[in-house]
């Protein structure tokens, strides 16, 4: 499939749970920022448990809408990896902590599937802590492949885990967000 690189909206997650979760937060958002992608809109930060990973401390999620021209999905990925790799992030292997996880939610509405990447991420529908600040930026976006929108994923959402409002000035003062 063709794809028209000329000016489309992607969706990236990030995630941290090593060393200072919120920097590495922002640090990735600036390395965005500096991979010459236009950050057009954050959502508030969440305070997540881990997902499948065991004895790993809770995770930092949240979720940028980029703006971005000329560059394909593969190009896209390839600058998230070298901004992982120069915020510390060596092993990218699954289920295991990290200073930073950037995915690449999605990609102007495209099915993409390689080796190498898979757009829409193929358990977007499946994980509450993308869903959830997803939902707060772009409730609407349609999936493309489940066609069905954020907000109807996340109301429908088997996924249990504990994703709160994180507040760094609050020890317990998150909000949680249920299904119910």
């Amino acid at each position: 499939m063709t794809v028209d690189t000329e000016n489309i909206t992607a969706y990236v997650g990030l995630g941290s749970n090593l060393g200072d979760r919120a920097g590495n937060l922002l640090m990735a958002v600036r390395g965005l920022m500096e991979a010459s992608f236009g950050v057009t809109k954050l959502s508030g930060i969440y305070e997540t448990e881990p997902v499948g990973i065991e004895d790993s401390p809770r995770f930092l999620n949240m979720v940028a809408e980029i703006h971005a021209k000329g560059i394909t999905p593969s190009q896209m990925l390839a600058r998230m990896l070298r901004i992982e790799y120069l915020l510390g992030r060596k092993d990218k292997s699954l289920k295991k902590p990290r200073t930073i996880d950037l995915d690449l939610l999605f990609y102007a509405g495209i099915r993409v599937d390689t080796p190498f990447l898979t757009v829409p991420h193929p358990r977007i529908h499946e994980r509450r802590f993308v869903l959830v600040p997803m939902a707060e930026i772009a409730p609407h976006f349609v999936h493309p492949v489940l066609h069905k929108t954020i907000d109807q994923l996340l109301a429908v959402s088997e996924d249990r885990s504990s994703v709160a409002r994180w507040n760094p000035n609050a020890a317990n003062g998150h909000r949680v967000y249920s299904n119910s």
